[in-house]
């Protein structure tokens, strides 16, 4: 078989720095062709390049681009073309290849989500905000199995999903590990700093993943993943926490079965499987070791603790423009957090409060994007409005304003 041709977006983030060298440790498999990512790691970005032989990269903005093509020079490779500006990455996203992985963060892999379907290429999904924000429009642009899943709660349902047809399928049960906070109490976590919320005690993740793993919006965003990824009812999916992440996720099945996958918790084999799919890449990982005891715990949610998922259960089930507010406010608050101006309870209150005012806006004078749009009227133009509308009603409910947004 030939080595397949991977662009890679957000190369130098965690999953797009693991996928560079997962597919540099399997040259027969994989040939990078293409790599994006933000201006924040220019000399990563370039020693990516040389170690992967990428022709075409793409940075946001041209200062970024002047400043990886003088560090592309030093290394002698001034041949690679650099493609630069809010476009670039769009572009990128769509030129020819075999496999597209979207390691984008936030809001920002929407458009390229977009153009990797239109042209398309195999999509290996990182980004979830994407197809929360936008899950009509991805859905309309999917062809069927044209998707695959790096999240590993996805991944492992695509996986278990192989063991039964559609319509065996009862429902979907998504583990979380339950974050730095597991069994605290809503007075306990008034006082929480940055600094524990970003202690996650299994993953290595970005700033912002790693906060809504503590407040548990993650799994909310993964819940509304799932079921537009595997078009399964929101009330038909569960959410189990599992201490040891260990189960990614299971597949209960109508006479009583149920699959899991079971693993290390380790991002590359997600990641190998979303590059390689429908294929298995031959020692992605080591196996668990099953020579030593062992025990795996799970437990329900505390949802009065961590009300963050049944707020997306609820957004989820009225979709439209709803997503989008829920996904671009959390990031401001989460920002918010970070630097000390809410606290750590503040998230997903605040969230609420924004989510309340979308549904019940409809006033024009709130500005574009504040009136609710549903589905059958869903457009990019009404994403982009939402989240940006989203995004302002989040600063003024920061900043005490939010009776006036």
């Amino acid at each position: 078989m030939p080595a397949r041709d991977i662009v890679i977006l957000g190369s130098t983030g965690s999953v797009g720095g693991q996928a560079v060298d997962l597919v540099r440790s399997h040259p027969d498999w994989f040939r990078v062709v293409g790599l994006a990512a933000g201006g924040s790691q220019i000399e990563r970005l370039a020693e990516q390049v040389a170690q992967t032989g990428a022709t075409t990269v793409a940075v946001p903005d041209a200062a970024a681009a002047d400043r990886l093509t003088a560090q592309l020079g030093r290394l002698g490779l001034s041949d690679r073309r650099v493609w630069a500006g809010p476009a670039a990455m769009v572009e990128l996203a769509g030129s020819p290849c075999h496999c597209v992985l979207n390691a984008l963060p936030g809001f920002a892999g929407l458009e390229p989500t977009l153009a990797t379907l239109a042209a398309g290429t195999r999509l290996a999904l990182a980004n979830k905000e994407s197809l929360v924000a936008g899950g009509p429009l991805v859905r309309r642009a999917a062809r069927p199995g044209q998707i695959a899943p790096v999240d590993s709660e996805h991944s492992a349902l695509a996986q278990a999903l192989r063991g039964g047809r559609a319509e065996e399928v009862r429902r979907l049960v998504l583990t979380a590990s339950g974050g730095p906070f597991r069994g605290r109490s809503r007075v306990q976590l008034a006082q929480v700093t940055a600094a524990q919320a970003l202690a996650h005690p299994t993953w290595r993740m970005g700033r912002v993943i790693t906060v809504n793993s503590a407040t548990m919006v993650n799994k909310g965003l993964e819940l509304i993943e799932a079921a537009r990824l595997f078009d399964v009812a929101l009330d038909r999916i569960e959410v189990v926490v599992h201490p040891q992440s260990i189960v990614h996720s299971m597949v209960e099945f109508y006479d009583g079965s149920t699959l899991a996958q079971c693993s290390p918790p380790d991002m590359r084999l997600p990641i190998a499987l979303g590059l390689s799919w429908p294929d298995r890449l031959p020692q992605a990982i080591a196996p668990l070791d099953w020579s030593g005891a062992q025990s795996w715990t799970f437990e329900p949610l505390d949802a009065v603790t961590f009300p963050a998922v049944d707020l997306a259960r609820r957004v989820g089930q009225i979709s439209g423009t709803a997503p989008a507010v829920f996904n671009g406010a959390n990031e401001v608050l989460v920002d918010a957090f970070c630097e000390g101006r809410i606290g750590f309870l503040d998230i997903v209150d605040r969230l609420t409060a924004v989510v309340d005012r979308h549904l019940g806006g409809t006033a024009p004078a709130a500005g574009p994007g504040a009136v609710f749009v549903a589905d059958a009227d869903l457009a990019l133009e009404a994403v982009q409005r939402a989240d940006a509308w989203a995004r302002a009603a989040a600063e003024d409910f920061i900043d005490g304003k939010g009776a006036t947004v």
